[in-house]
């Protein structure tokens, strides 16, 4: 996979390939979480979108300087309703603890939490219109905390971890096809309200301009010690141009290219960082007695069950902690890219896609579902460019207007699915455990 990306860096750009590589390395983070819980529990999570965009939610709402004004005309209410949701849980998870199992009880929990919705509605909805009435174009939001979005991948984690675990006690006593149904119905509510409260992250109208943890390229353009830097490692190249003003101009266009390419560089070593962090704890916790009890319970939970241990216990820990590590990769997503968009989270992108990676690379091998990482999105960004290079090799006997060669052409968006499609149906007919499947230690 490396030498693919270093083949990309030499006939496209090293630009394209250092952006393939950082979002390989997002996608195995996703994959590692993923593999989790199906490779090493056999979770079937198909809510892997929610917990992404959890993850950029956080970055928002700890980048984000707070936005004072908004927090004037009505962060109180909002905090008010806050406080509501905190003492509607605490009171129903006492009804839950001290009175035994009734239609009473039960008919008080409901009514609680009808009545707190209402409330919570009616104080927050005078708060939400106040603050997004706030500047709308650029702000009509509470804004966030001001700190470094760095902050935000742990965030990110504690976000998708508490959700996972409201899922997973609701949810995982489900067999897998409605457990499937059930986690990938409540991301796409997560995403619903992510899109549709404005007051929270601007909705639809896009976050832009969040913090980053590297350098800003207009910044290096400037500083003499970058200048130097791209001008010594281009000596060769430079000293053929003997004319002094093509040599400064072509100069300054090297560096703009190396500006970007050293930002790349800067998210590739901290994401490079967190995924050999990541295959090292998910290494020693795969072949740790921990690991073994775990693939016990996946390959037979009545026996695993009848030997004293806790399956939903267990279960629940495990959907806890691979969500967790999706909202650190979703935080990772937001932090690159600079900007959050609700609207660019779909299911084929965030975890369809995503469950590809892990089959293909192989389930229960955390090697393998980075490599599937690595592999899928690799095709799947390079499948146009290279169908298009086939395209007009195959086809350069034919005149530019024929109309077989034509609608090939316009059809090579479409060749990513097809290419995708064939690559999967051959993993699953001679490698229907991945490339690298999982290792059984026999001892």
């Amino acid at each position: 996979m490396m030498g693919l990306i270093i083949l990309v860096g030499f006939f496209q750009s090293w630009n394209v390939a250092l952006s393939i590589f950082n979002l390989c390395l997002i996608s195995a983070v996703m994959t590692i979480g993923a593999n989790m819980q199906w490779g090493y529990a056999g979770l079937i999570n198909f809510g892997i979108m929610g917990y992404t965009a959890l993850g950029g939610l956080a970055a928002v709402l700890i980048s984000v300087d707070p936005v004072q004004e908004a927090w004037r005309a009505g962060g109180f209410d909002i905090l008010m309703c806050l406080w509501l949701i905190i003492v509607m849980i605490l009171v129903v998870r006492f009804i839950l603890k001290n009175y035994e199992k009734s239609q009473i009880r039960t008919y008080s929990i409901i009514g609680i939490i009808v009545g707190g919705i209402i409330a919570i509605r009616v104080t927050a909805t005078p708060g939400i219109e106040a603050i997004e009435a706030i500047n709308p174009a650029s702000t009509g939001f509470l804004g966030g905390f001001g700190l470094p979005i760095i902050f935000s991948w742990i965030v990110g984690a504690i976000f998708a971890g508490g959700l996972a675990f409201i899922v997973g006690k609701v949810a995982l006593g489900l067999r897998a096809d409605y457990l499937a149904i059930a986690t990938l119905l409540i991301s796409e509510i997560v995403i619903a309200i992510i899109k549709h409260e404005d007051w929270l992250t601007r909705g639809v109208k896009n976050v832009i301009g969040l913090k980053r943890p590297a350098p800003y390229e207009v910044d290096l353009q400037t500083k003499e010690w970058f200048i130097n830097l791209v001008e010594k490692f281009n000596s060769g190249k430079l000293n053929l141009i003997s004319d002094l003003t093509e040599r400064q101009q072509a100069l300054n266009q090297l560096v703009i290219e190396g500006s970007s390419i050293f930002v790349k560089l800067c998210y590739s070593g901290l994401f490079l960082f967190v995924v050999i962090l990541l295959l090292i704890f998910t290494q020693k916790a795969l072949y740790s007695p921990w690991g073994r009890m775990m693939r016990a319970i996946r390959d037979n939970e009545e026996a695993a069950n009848a030997m004293g241990k806790n399956v939903v216990k267990h279960h629940l820990f495990i959907f806890i902690l691979g969500s967790a590590i999706v909202g650190i990769a979703g935080a990772m997503l937001v932090t690159q890219d600079g900007l959050f968009t609700p609207g660019s989270y779909q299911p084929m992108r965030y975890t369809f896609l995503i469950w590809v990676m892990v089959i293909v690379g192989g389930s229960g091998n955390n090697f393998g579902a980075v490599l599937g990482g690595f592999a899928v999105w690799f095709l799947w960004i390079e499948a146009a460019p290279i169908s298009l290079y086939l395209i007009n090799l195959f086809t350069s006997g034919l005149d530019d207007g024929n109309t077989f060669r034509v609608h090939l052409i316009e059809s090579v968006p479409y060749f990513r699915f097809l290419l995708m499609g064939i690559g999967l149906l051959l993993i699953m007919r001679y490698r229907p455990k991945g490339i690298l499947p999982e290792k059984i230690e026999i001892k």
